[in-house]
């Protein structure tokens, strides 16, 4: 998709009838707009492939993702979604969730001097959450600060097009090849690394969980290698366990660096970190 200014297609407005619409996010390969409605609050995926690039490879699923998430929400028996095609890939739009991300939320806990810790109960939302879609078979397959949304009344997990657990349309569909390297799990790494491809699971979400506690509370991530390496680094440096000596301070320390283990049946499972939290 080319052009500076992206528009929300005809099909989502006939749907929605917006009465306001802001553009939240324009990054390669799609957009997230808030849109009110008559029909409510919504957030607004359009996803479009990307071109390739002297650095990139072309990336073609970002077209499909909007709509494989759409069919996942579905999947889990949520209300108000829809999703479908337009003219550069697919669609979808959802319940717009208020709140700060989980990053955002602990920024205080990361300023230098702080004394503020991270609190363990907004630990434990973010761990029920990602209970509610591991208790249906599912895993999402890209935890990460960004996909919590701290909201008044619960943590919302956001973003499931990666997500594995049931049959999505054939046409929609396509394989996992890996999610942002600072939250993979050692395993994922290896894989993607190995085969180009891998599969998601709840152990490796819930490494994702502990690396995104982390990095929320000290702005360290999980795993030391150069900022500005190449993914195939990065990927290497996870899969070979390379772990910074750093922790959450406080009541989460020693739980955190439990869902770090590099086997993923020496993590606990989601039950067992709610268990703790409690």
């Amino acid at each position: 998709m080319s052009g500076p200014t992206p528009e929300l297609p005809i099909v989502v407005l006939d749907a929605l009838m917006p009465t306001t619409q802001r553009l939240v996010i324009n990054r390669r390969g799609s957009t997230v707009w808030e849109v009110q409605s008559h029909r409510g609050h919504f957030a607004v995926k359009l996803g479009y492939p990307i071109e390739a690039t002297a650095e990139w490879p072309a990336q073609p699923w970002t077209a499909l993702a909007p709509a494989r998430e759409g069919a996942v929400l579905h999947r889990l028996g949520l209300d108000e979604i829809a999703y479908g095609e337009w003219e550069h890939g697919t669609w979808n739009f959802q319940p717009w969730h208020d709140g700060p991300d989980l990053h955002k939320l602990w920024e205080p806990c990361r300023k230098q001097g702080s004394s503020i810790k991270a609190s363990t109960s907004v630990a434990l939302g973010c761990v029920e959450a990602l209970a509610d879609l591991h208790v249906r078979g599912w895993a999402h397959g890209d935890v990460q600060p960004a996909h919590f949304i701290v909201g008044p009344e619960r943590t919302h997990l956001i973003d499931l097009a990666l997500a594995r657990g049931g049959q999505v349309p054939q046409g929609y569909d396509f394989p996992f090849r890996g999610c942002l390297v600072h939250y993979e799990a050692p395993e994922i790494a290896r894989s993607v690394l190995d085969t180009g491809e891998a599969e998601p699971t709840q152990e490796a979400d819930i490494y994702a969980l502990g690396a995104s506690l982390l990095v929320s509370a000290t702005g360290w991530r999980a795993v030391e290698y150069p900022d500005d390496a190449p993914r195939p680094v990065q990927r290497e440096a996870v899969a070979n366990g390379r772990r910074r000596p750093v922790k959450v301070p406080g009541e989460l320390g020693d739980l955190v660096e439990a869902m770090l283990s590099h086997a993923p049946g020496d993590r606990p499972t989601i039950y067992e970190v709610g268990k703790a939290l409690i």
